[in-house]
């Protein structure tokens, strides 16, 4: 049966403020990809098509991941993150909510942007909710209408977005998603009639050897 693997991006630039900063991946991203790929070439997994954002962080992960399929990746924009730090200093600006500079202040800081940026209450947002939402929308089921099994990279917003599509999550419950994203995890849906059916989440099996735990990473 055809399904959908989307990949989050290996760990990017931990320490960067900015979107240009953060694009990139760090010693550990570039590891835990070239342990995916190894993965998915030991249990024989392939793909008939592979598709990447345009973001840096994608396109290294893919290459860290190294051949899985017989065609080059497809770069496409849709499948790019929402720029969540131009989109923090917004809300920071307009609403005084400081960015957070640690996990724990993430993960209050996340679902608060989140409600803000859905109710249309950040002016200066690079991309509005809706149209992040639809555009996310439109690149997953077209993929997922295509021949043979796909893969996408891409990151964690994305991916916490295409779980609200599929499972109609509601602000609270994306942001909860998005939180729990962690870096090379694997996620899989796949077609059911009209609808997208969720069959995996957040799945780590090349990091699930003991001496590999220490690579597991979210940011």
């Amino acid at each position: 049966m055809s399904h959908v693997t989307l990949v989050r991006h290996g760990q990017a630039n931990t320490a960067a403020r900015d979107e240009v900063s953060y694009d990139k991946l760090s010693d550990l991203g570039w590891q835990q990809a070239h342990w995916l790929g190894d993965w998915f070439r030991d249990t024989g997994e392939r793909f008939a098509r592979v598709y990447t954002g345009t973001l840096v962080r994608h396109v290294e992960t893919a290459q860290g991941i190294g051949k899985v399929c017989d065609t080059a990746p497809v770069r496409d924009a849709r499948l790019n993150e929402m720029a969540y730090f131009d989109l923090a200093q917004a809300v920071e600006a307009q609403h005084g909510l400081m960015m957070p500079t640690d996990r724990e202040g993430f993960v209050a800081h996340l679902p608060k942007v989140f409600d803000l940026w859905q109710q249309d209450k950040v002016d200066d947002a690079p991309e509005p909710f809706a149209d992040f939402e639809a555009r996310v929308r439109a690149a997953v089921t077209e993929i997922a209408a295509g021949e043979g099994r796909a893969l996408i990279v891409t990151s964690g917003g994305l991916i916490g977005m295409t779980m609200r599509v599929v499972m109609r999550l509601d602000i609270s419950a994306l942001a909860a998603a998005c939180l729990a994203i962690e870096n090379t995890s694997l996620h899989r849906i796949q077609p059911l009639g009209d609808d997208l059916l969720l069959t995996q989440f957040n799945a780590l099996p090349h990091l699930d050897n003991p001496d590999r735990q220490f690579a597991r990473s979210h940011l």
